[in-house]
């Protein structure tokens, strides 16, 4: 006689297996704002920049009036105080933002690439990582003879005050920037673009410079845009998996260094240097699973350049910097008033960050991202 099987290892039906639901279609009006994934990612990045925005001009005047305006828009110097107030302001209309679209879309706020295995020691290892690519970078321009340091100019109790200042200052640095760029944009770009997309916006953000006609340093707008072209083409036309991950990338990048244009004190290598690290930190998204060692990176690297060293950033030298330099001879060297950024030798500290990122994490499995696009399907 054959023994019954228990409840827990019969076989259902046909008719009675579990399917996979698939997406809702939507058509009409509706389907031109909600698509298999939700709100569609063109709606989504529109909402998100019009409340940041409108976040930004309100975290500002509160903080105008709460601290004084005289004090928030002095010129005079860049102050731990200045900073750590402006990038307060910053990061929470970036938080709030992404807060409320997230509830829109019915998301987390941590969905956006700041989930992943790891998280704590990718940070850490990003402030190292960032710390010792600026190190490299003035320690090159250093035996080349086209920095010079002076003398130091804290002492006793001003060292660790200023350092901890400035941390606090460039932490919020790199979560409202990351948070934003790499965070936010990245992740809902990346479900919703597909080359053509990607293609016309990048043409936007340079015709816009293009147009307006203002702006430092644009050309290296101009060059980052014109390197991605190829390799995005390419993905596309081989229907490469993931390729809407490099296509978004390829985006936000552009933009990165787009916005960067407004620094008083860039020439088109900066530009062109903020752009491509910004790739760079898409690519560690693509290898970590999430953007915290970015986070950590980015944060290390302007502490550094501005406390640490205190080399000119953009054109601005950091009130209460602990060592003091100078930059000499030719520009394209040296970086000139715009600082390390400026200098070409940048280029090559960017190349050899790439390769550390690629050699520490290539090994693994690199992160998932979405497939199929909503403005393909849509």
């Amino acid at each position: 006689m054959e023994t019954e099987k228990p409840i827990s290892q019969l076989e259902p039906p046909p008719d009675e297996a579990v399917l996979t639901p698939e997406p809702p279609r939507y058509r009409g009006l509706r389907g031109a704002f909600m698509g298999d994934q939700g709100l569609r990612a063109g709606w989504s990045v529109a909402i998100f920049i019009l409340l940041s925005l409108l976040f930004l001009r309100t975290l500002a005047l509160v903080a105008s009036a709460i601290f004084g305006n005289h004090h928030l828009a002095s010129t005079d110097s860049f102050s731990p105080f200045r900073a750590i107030v402006g990038e307060v302001v910053q990061a929470l209309a970036f938080l709030c933002a992404g807060a409320l679209v997230a509830l829109i879309e019915r998301r987390r706020v941590v969905d956006y690439n700041l989930t992943g295995p790891r998280r704590f020691v990718h940070f850490l290892s990003g402030l190292v990582v960032g710390f010792a690519s600026v190190s490299a970078l003035v320690g090159a321009l250093a035996w080349g003879g086209w920095i010079h340091f002076g003398p130091v100019t804290l002492s006793g109790a001003q060292i660790f005050t200023y350092a901890a200042l400035w941390a606090v200052a460039f932490l919020m640095t790199g979560l409202g920037e990351e948070g934003s760029f790499r965070c936010f944009l990245q992740f809902t770009i990346t479900r919703g673009v597909n080359f053509w997309w990607a293609l016309g916006t990048v043409g936007i953000i340079c015709l816009d410079l293009l147009l307006m006609g203002k702006g430092n340093g644009i050309w290296g707008v101009y060059v980052a845009a014109l390197l991605g072209l190829a390799p995005c083409l390419w993905l596309h036309l081989k229907k490469a998996e993931g390729s809407n991950f490099w296509q978004a990338a390829w985006v936000t990048s552009t933009l990165f260094g787009y916005v960067h244009t407004g620094n008083g004190g860039e020439n088109w290598i900066g530009i062109f240097a903020a752009a491509a690290i910004g790739f760079v930190f898409c690519v560690s998204i693509r290898l970590t699973g999430s953007a915290w060692w970015a986070i950590g990176c980015h944060a290390a690297w302007d502490w550094s350049e501005s406390y640490f060293y205190g080399t000119a950033d953009s054109g601005v030298v950091a009130q209460g910097h602990y060592l003091s330099t100078s930059p000499a001879g030719n520009v394209l060297w040296s970086g000139g008033a715009d600082g390390p950024e400026g200098s070409l030798l940048v280029l090559g500290i960017l190349v050899l960050l790439l390769a550390a990122l690629i050699v520490i994490y290539g090994r693994r499995k690199p992160a998932p991202a979405v497939q199929t696009t909503e403005l393909a399907a849509g």
